[in-house]
């Protein structure tokens, strides 16, 4: 088997965002003591970033001239890490963690060939957990997270709780169907196998999707002996244009997999929810 050029290829994709807002995020990614490609994929109406970033930083810049969405802006960059990395690194703009603590989840993926995906525990900067841990969806599932309005929501506590899994000990790893976009740490040989992000999928559920797809033949593990900061934002809270976004993925998703009737989702979430 041909050595890959990089150990890592990592994609970040940007949307009207400073340099000061990514710098110590790109500091941490550059400083790991591994061979790694990062890219910036701009989906920005203008390229103004690029006259920020230093000259001197080996960083790969793109502008991709409209707003392609998140998943296939980071195609762009999967597609060459297939054949040039061996693992590859979907990261948010505003996550934050120790380069020593990405070195040590490539050490782990190393040693653990069965795994396709890894996420590591996530924070909020106040230390809290997000439990980003989670089933996969059921149509119930999303509108009751989104729509319920609070007075009813104790009603459906348990079943949020069991959605997200929070009856399992996040101290512990565990592998996991449906892990978040925001830090994807996967195998190329997996997404060699299961694909890139499905591009219709303008943002939200791509996620979902291909942590799906991945999880068919390799395993989709949370890995807590690692933890990063999240500055989570919940975008579709406070837009009206990301919450369509959100609905329409969600109408995307389920006439992919199906809305009342999916075995695999049914066998797979009784499985992981013991």
């Amino acid at each position: 088997m041909t050595q890959s050029p990089y150990t890592l290829a990592v994609s970040l994709v940007l949307y009207k965002h400073k340099y000061a807002q990514i710098a110590s995020l790109i500091e941490s990614v550059l400083a790991c003591d591994i061979s790694t490609k990062l890219t910036l994929v701009d989906n920005s109406p203008t390229d103004n970033l690029k006259e920020e970033l230093p000259a001197q930083l080996p960083i790969h810049y793109h502008f991709s001239g409209s707003n392609l969405g998140y998943g296939r802006a980071h195609n762009l960059v999967i597609s060459q890490s297939l054949t040039a990395a061996k693992y590859h690194l979907v990261l948010n703009p505003d996550i934050r963690f120790e380069p020593k603590d990405l070195v040590a989840m490539i050490a782990y993926l190393d040693k653990q060939p069965n795994i396709g995906l890894l996420m590591p525990k996530v924070l909020y900067p106040s230390g809290e957990i997000q439990h980003l841990c989670k089933l996969m969806p059921t149509p119930f599932d999303l509108i009751m997270r989104r729509f319920i309005p609070n007075f009813l929501q104790p009603w459906f506590k348990p079943r949020m709780e069991k959605y997200e899994l929070k009856h399992k000990d996040y101290n512990q790893s565990m592998e996991v169907p449906n892990l978040s976009g925001c830090f994807m740490l996967m195998r190329c040989d997996a997404l060699k196998y299961a694909g890139m992000f499905d591009d219709r999928f303008f943002m939200y559920l791509e996620d979902t999707d291909l942590s799906r797809r991945i999880n068919q033949q390799f395993q989709t593990v949370y890995y807590p002996e690692v933890s990063i900061i999240h500055h989570y934002e919940k975008g579709s809270y406070k837009s009206n244009k990301l919450l369509l976004y959100h609905i329409s993925s969600a109408f995307k998703y389920f006439a992919k997999y199906g809305w009342f009737f999916d075995t695999v989702r049914t066998t797979v979430n009784n499985i992981t929810a013991k």
